[in-house]
């Protein structure tokens, strides 16, 4: 029996409500409209107070170890930060620091970034891409990057982001088809043996 993929999107907004959870959610609905798939969104701003002040993976809570645990299982990752003095959030990469650095090998990640304008549209290959390159994950080939001006009540409303993100779901899906065909080969021959 096939399961669904495990899709799990990290917001590294501090706020809620966020703008770049928002997004997350926005693409999570996207790709769960193409594939069936278990949803996850993890908000960082509501682990900051259990992350701070951990230096080692041991010192964290239950509910963060559980947290990077749904990250490190997923089938396909989502991730989206707000952008902070040009990079992404301290939060959002304090929380990665504790994957561990071969959990991500070919994992797909769509990459997703939220700015107060266009200036830091290349936060996403500048400074995510690399991240979730030493881990060797499979980003996908289209970002998604929203300003303030995109969102009305913390909804997407800009057209042309819709169909950006639309799009860059759409080319995602063959990587995600395959990732999701090759889980479940994999699950079947488990279940045989």
């Amino acid at each position: 029996m096939t399961r669904p993929l495990r899709v799990v999107a990290v917001s590294g907004g501090l706020q809620r409500p966020s703008k770049a959870a928002a997004l997350a959610e926005h693409l999570l609905d996207l790709i769960a409209d193409e594939v069936p798939c278990q949803q996850r969104l993890i908000e960082l701003g509501q682990l900051a107070p259990q992350l701070a002040g951990a230096v080692w993976r041991s010192q964290l809570p239950d509910t963060v170890e559980r947290e990077l645990a749904a990250v490190e299982h997923a089938d396909v990752l989502v991730v989206a930060t707000p952008v902070y003095r040009g990079s992404y959030t301290g939060l959002f990469k304090h929380f990665f620091d504790f994957i561990h650095q071969d959990a991500l090998i070919d994992k797909p990640v769509l990459l997703a970034a939220t700015g107060g304008s266009e200036r830091h549209a290349l936060v996403i290959d500048h400074q995510l891409r690399p991240l979730f390159s030493f881990f060797q994950a499979r980003t996908l080939p289209l970002g998604v990057y929203a300003t303030d001006k995109d969102f009305v009540d913390y909804r997407l409303q800009d057209e042309a982001l819709i169909e950006r993100a639309r799009l860059a779901v759409q080319r995602a899906l063959p990587l995600v088809e395959l990732t999701h065909h090759a889980r479940s080969s994999l699950a079947d021959a488990e279940v045989v043996a």
